[in-house]
């Protein structure tokens, strides 16, 4: 586990100067700053104005990663009714350079965040560039990546609309018919926000077939009044968390390679670490400066990539 000299009492419940001046912030002035990735937690009442102020005091201030990618390969999207979510369901399947549709490949499965989907679910750049990333001056080992539309209710069954079992037993059977992830082949799975906690839920789930996880900025609260107060949509009920509490089921990923990446100021920062003191031993946590934001989710999409790429070749 890795991170700063700073990171004990990050989540303490002391007022600083700036938490002060967080609540005096409007939303709307946030929102000019923040984005798409403020929008999430502002709406939903996650300290109020906090991604404006953090900006302008240097917190969300992360250097862009230097990305390189080889020449893309194929992509396709397309459409299939899911019976698990009751609804028709966008996906993307984009293939690495040198590679195309029939070939049999490990495959990534990457979950998109709250108000997100199939087309937008990485952060500057898309799913055939993600595949062509070059890492340390060479491409990556070749894999597949899918995403697919996952709603708002956070990757977890809710009545009428089961994201989870789509994934499992309609999206991963697509795939393996099509030769991407079918064993030998594994199946990593990635997710930011409301997908990174979706990414180890369905790890935690299905630990018989996901062969690693990488979680970036997950969005974790640690109770259900919590979860509920900050997005009522988010569980169906209070079992449903207890049932879907990636904290709780963590030591289900005792045989996963695990990433999970979280900024200090990640307003789910608490959540993090309470998953991170859970996670078995070996698991990769890294815990740095930055916030919950586009600028943070891309800085640790190509580690994240990676450390994927690493297991599913290995």
């Amino acid at each position: 586990m890795t991170g700063g000299p700073n990171a004990r009492g990050r989540d303490g419940a002391g007022w600083t100067r700036r938490r002060v001046l967080t609540l005096a912030l409007a939303p709307a002035a946030a929102l000019a700053v923040a984005g798409a990735t403020g929008f999430e937690l502002i709406s939903r009442g996650i300290l109020p104005g906090k991604a404006m102020l953090e900006t302008l005091d240097g917190a969300c201030s992360v250097p862009g990663p230097a990305v390189r990618f080889s020449p893309p390969g194929p992509s396709s999207s397309r459409t299939f009714y899911s019976a698990a979510r009751r609804r028709t369901v966008g996906y993307t399947i984009a293939y690495p350079p040198g590679h195309r549709a029939g070939d049999e490949l490990p495959l990534v499965v990457m979950l998109h965040g709250y108000g997100g989907n199939h087309a937008d679910a990485l952060v500057g750049m898309s799913p055939a560039q993600a595949v062509a990333l070059q890492v340390d001056g060479g491409p990556l080992p070749p894999m597949a990546m899918v995403t697919v539309d996952g709603g708002g209710g956070y990757w977890n069954p809710h009545p009428g609309d089961d994201p989870m079992a789509m994934l499992a037993g309609e999206l991963i059977p697509l795939c393996r018919r099509l030769g991407l992830g079918r064993p030998p082949r594994r199946i990593g799975m990635l997710g930011i926000s409301m997908g990174g906690y979706g990414a180890l839920l369905l790890a935690e789930k299905y630990p018989h077939f996901i062969a690693a996880a990488a979680a970036i900025s997950p969005a974790i609260w640690t109770s259900y009044a919590q979860a509920a107060a900050a997005n009522p949509g988010a569980y169906a009920s209070a079992a449903a968390f207890a049932a879907n509490d990636a904290v709780t089921h963590a030591r289900a990923l005792a045989r996963i390679p695990v990433r999970v990446a979280s900024g200090y100021d990640d307003p789910f920062y608490p959540g993090v670490q309470a998953l991170a003191r859970a996670l078995p031993a070996g698991a990769v946590v890294d815990l740095t400066k930055g916030c919950h934001t586009g600028a943070f989710f891309a800085a640790q999409q190509p580690p994240s990539l990676a450390f994927l790429a690493r297991h599913l070749a290995s």
